[in-house]
């Protein structure tokens, strides 16, 4: 069960944003996964899906992106703190008859959770297939962008109720 805190962490008492301490919470496993999806036209998902495309195996571009990204959360986010992860995993699926469904999933032991990295390696290997799809398909809509569940550390579980 997840309650959402009616305070924001990341604001001190003059309203200034900071980076939380996490100095004094006590390691502990957490675990987050997100989506995210990119809607194009059918003929583009088929020349994903036939390897048909010019660059290259357009998921595992999307897959190495999405990973990279994670371990570099810390430098797009300014609050996000420097983790270690010890996994990340992406899953990307055609969906058809017009889609991919991307996966990712984020793992540490540690003081502070992993959604951001999750939300941005999902976000990332969407930006990924935009990028290597746009010049047969520039109306591709990248949406639904969101944390799908998280375990671990003092907020307790949240679970979206979206299936995995």
């Amino acid at each position: 069960m997840h309650h959402d805190s009616t305070t924001l962490t990341h604001l001190d008492a003059e309203g200034r944003a900071n980076m939380v301490d996490v100095s004094d919470k006590q390691p502990s496993d957490r675990e987050a996964q997100a989506q995210a999806w990119v809607r194009m036209r059918p003929a583009t998902l088929q020349m994903i899906q036939q390897n048909g495309h010019p660059k290259g195996d357009v998921f595992a571009v999307a897959r190495i992106a999405g990973i990279m990204a994670a371990k570099k959360t810390h430098e797009l986010i300014p609050l996000c703190h420097p983790l270690m992860l010890s996994s990340i995993h992406l899953e990307l699926k055609a969906v058809e008859p017009d889609s991919v469904r991307i996966v990712a999933s984020c793992r540490l032991n540690g003081r502070t959770g992993v959604e951001l990295e999750a939300l941005t390696a999902a976000s990332v290997a969407a930006l990924t297939i935009y990028d290597m799809c746009k010049a047969v398909d520039r109306g591709m809509v990248i949406d639904s962008i969101q944390l799908l569940k998280k375990q671990g550390g003092r907020s307790g579980a949240f679970d979206a109720g979206v299936t995995a």
